[in-house]
């Protein structure tokens, strides 16, 4: 793989391409082919409707095999609604300041769909935790203006997906938050969108490192199979809220994976 991708859709570079240093530990070397440079990709919204809310901040980049970031984008848009104060308070961006510094929602939109669709043609593995959160709110904002949507994200990585496949019984919540900490990852700055994005990819990367002898060879294969585990994790998890009176018997969670 060539320079290319370090400047993917004008994203800005940071630094050199790590992925021959020799001071890698051995463990980051045996690590997958795909996780030697990845995309990570991360959107804060106006709420957690994917059909019908707003993107407010966004973050397309991509590290190399160390978790390093060689080059990264950010976005402010102006979401043309109120963003509510519940929501504001999670990412801290007000109306006030999204309408004083944030660009018109369509040209951001536009902007982040070529930032991920370009590293997706190039084939390199998009990463975004609970990606069917994010993918689909960013079909459903295409769609709202008139831009060609990106309706089959691939390959794409979700370490919500992965983690829960290979560490099925592990007891507590499975946030970024809290699964960055289990492996060891630091985030900084939570539910911000480039340190929530480069988060998920250095998870991501612990993962492959943790799990190598069980994981897929490729991005490919690990896509392939996600989409299984995610269906089957949504009917565990519909069976669980419906015993627990969360669900109505006729009810189901969306297993559809990586874009709903």
């Amino acid at each position: 793989m060539s320079d290319a991708p370090h400047t993917v859709s004008g994203m800005r570079r940071i630094r050199a391409d790590h992925r021959d240093d020799p001071f890698l530990s051995p463990s980051a070397k045996d690590a997958p082919e795909w996780t030697r440079v990845i995309g990570v990709f991360d959107l804060e919204t106006t709420g957690i409707d994917v059909t019908s809310d707003r993107i407010v901040t966004a973050h397309v980049g991509l590290l190399d095999a160390a978790g390093r970031v060689i080059s990264a984008r950010d976005w402010l848009a102006d979401p043309g609604v109120d963003i509510p104060e519940g929501a504001s308070a999670i990412h801290g961006i007000t109306t006030a300041r999204a309408r004083a510094e944030g660009r018109r929602s369509r040209d951001v939109v536009a902007e982040v769909v070529e930032a991920v669709r370009a590293l997706l043609h190039a084939g390199i593995p998009v990463v975004a935790y609970n990606a069917p959160f994010d993918f689909s709110l960013l079909k459903s904002e295409a769609v709202r203006h008139g831009l060609e949507p990106i309706v089959d994200p691939f390959p794409v990585i979700d370490p919500l997906v992965v983690d829960k496949a290979y560490d099925r019984w592990r007891r507590g919540k499975r946030t970024l938050q809290v699964v960055a900490a289990h492996y060891a990852v630091r985030l900084d700055g939570a539910h911000e969108a480039a340190a929530d994005a480069a988060a998920a990819g250095r998870v991501a990367q612990a993962l492959a490192e943790r799990f190598a002898p069980w994981l897929p060879g490729t991005a490919h294969e690990l896509h392939t199979r996600q989409i299984a585990w995610a269906r089957a994790q949504a009917a565990s998890l519909t069976e669980y809220f419906i015993q627990i009176g969360r669900l109505d018997p006729d009810d189901r969670v969306d297993g559809r994976w990586p874009i709903r």
